[in-house]
């Protein structure tokens, strides 16, 4: 790629195939040739015939490509299972989710294409929950003109990568819920409408809720019903979080159960847990997030409903961004139309 300053004493050969590198107006402000634009016979004949002094042109060299080309191939590359390519406007690629799902970054091979020269593709942050035609990210080549060795790169690259970006599918699974006996039918009743709405929400089914009595065996026994009825998921609520004494935890216990995580770094929800009875999930739900609050429970359970292993680690890396506030909605499943991400109500 050259820069060329052209005067106006220049004749039409001198600008046609070149690439304009701003907008050229008429004597009324009215752009003639944008910013660009690749110019032909007729466009060169134009612009001579007005009131200007210089433009500035890139001549393209054998290996260049203009950028719109190139961004569509970069587009094309960059998108991975469940996105695709939705359009373009003013320079820029809009890439959207073609499913629900838990949006997917590539952060490394992501960071690797961005640091190429004259590449920009910028996302929403991994790990967020998406609907079908929400846009996930967006791409554009910087410069005008760009060699065509470095798309090849970044075709190379997320070939290898299968995509920089996915949407992962949320899976129909089955969950069961238990909960102390103790809770009043008023309790109960929001309770199960806020949870069931936000199983439904991933396409998941939740099995009758189950109340269980005052001891370990009462537990244990509503555990094993609920697993043996199918549940694939188990969700415990309101357990004492703080008492190793409580009856869920001897329960766990009981059945064969193994506690992965007991607390998480974020807030609200910090007194989530984690266990796993063979390869099943629990969840212990924080006493915040039973009636609709949107907590760290919130966060973990996308990540139930694609299949991932949840388990130290994962909850562990809740810590970066664990100060949750209304500000952190967008990170959110929106699991009611027309309301704030997370809000039920």
């Amino acid at each position: 790629m050259k820069a060329h300053a052209v005067h106006k004493d220049a004749t039409p050969a001198e600008l046609v195939g070149r690439v304009l590198c701003h907008d050229v107006r008429d004597a009324s402000r009215k752009i003639v040739a944008g910013k660009g634009d690749v110019i032909d016979e007729g466009t060169a004949r134009g612009l001579l015939a007005l009131p200007w002094e210089e433009i500035h042109l890139l001549e393209m060299e054998p290996g260049d490509i203009h950028e719109e080309e190139a961004g569509k191939r970069l587009a094309a590359a960059v998108v991975g299972d469940g996105v695709e390519v939705k359009g373009y406007s003013e320079g820029k690629w809009s890439l959207a989710a073609t499913r629900r799902g838990l949006f997917r970054a590539r952060t490394d091979a992501l960071r690797r294409a961005n640091a190429l020269p004259g590449i920009s593709v910028y996302t929403l942050f991994d790990g967020l929950p998406v609907e079908p035609g929400e846009a996930v990210a967006r791409c554009k080549i910087t410069p005008l003109v760009i060699p065509e060795s470095t798309i090849e790169t970044i075709e190379r690259l997320a070939g290898e990568a299968k995509g920089l970006l996915a949407v992962e599918a949320f899976r129909p699974l089955t969950v069961g819920a238990v909960a102390r006996e103790s809770l009043d039918e008023k309790q109960r009743a929001r309770f199960e409408k806020s949870l069931q709405a936000k199983i439904a929400w991933f396409g998941g089914r939740l099995l009758p809720v189950r109340y269980a009595g005052p001891r370990v065996e009462d537990v244990a026994r509503e555990l094993g019903d609920l697993r043996a009825t199918g549940a694939e998921v188990l969700i415990v609520a309101g357990a004492s979080a703080l008492d190793p004494l409580d009856p869920v935890f001897g329960a766990l216990e009981r059945v064969g159960a193994r506690m992965d995580r007991h607390g998480a770094p974020a807030h609200p929800g910090s007194l989530l847990w984690i266990a796993r009875w063979d390869a099943r999930p629990l969840v212990g739900m924080p006493s915040c997030g039973m009636f609709s609050e949107a907590t760290a429970f919130d966060l973990v359970l996308p990540r139930l409903f694609t299949g991932e292993r949840v388990g130290n680690l994962e909850v562990a890396a809740l810590g970066h961004g664990g100060l949750l506030s209304r500000d952190s909605a967008y990170r959110f499943p929106p699991y009611r139309a027309n309301a704030a991400r997370g809000a039920l109500e």
